[in-house]
């Protein structure tokens, strides 16, 4: 399985430079238009293996958007504090990659945040703090649940 191919429900797979080419033309469509981009990361264990998935939402506001998600399989971690850092991580790294290629391409005017599939109840409620101080010491807007819909509820689907 290549780690760099995206899914998206109307045109399959893709790179991710083609990626970035359908969020750039997105918003070449509408230039006057807001929009957020938001990136998150699911997680699920079978057997030794942690299945994660990442989502790449374009939303325009007000118009609806579109997703990209990536699969990726890895040895499952031993504790379930090490599996909600791994997700916040490979937000984080893809987030990163998008704004430096939406940066070459010279595309400004979006708002973009990573969403944590962690929340102030439940078996992540430890987490919370940590993880969002890592994410916004980076430099990045983040949302936990019931707020981050990228992480659980886009890449969920897909996991």
């Amino acid at each position: 399985m290549t780690r760099d191919i995206f899914y998206n429900p109307t045109v399959g797979a893709l790179t991710f430079p083609q990626v970035v080419d359908e969020i750039v033309s997105m918003m070449e469509d509408a230039p006057k238009a807001a929009y957020e981009i938001i990136v998150g990361t699911d997680s699920q264990t079978y057997y030794n293996i942690a299945e994660y998935v990442s989502a790449i939402v374009i939303h325009r506001l007000g118009k609806g958007g579109r997703y990209f998600w990536q699969r990726r399989r890895e040895r499952n971690p031993p504790t379930i504090r090490e599996r909600i850092w791994r997700e916040a991580w490979l937000s984080y790294e893809l987030a990163r990659r998008l704004v430096e290629a939406l940066q070459e391409r010279e595309v400004l005017g979006f708002h973009l945040e990573i969403h944590v599939d962690v929340g102030r109840s439940g078996r992540t409620r430890e987490l919370v703090e940590e993880v969002v101080g890592m994410i916004r010491g980076s430099g990045f807007a983040v949302r936990t649940k019931p707020e981050a819909y990228a992480a659980s509820t886009v890449a969920d689907k897909h996991t």
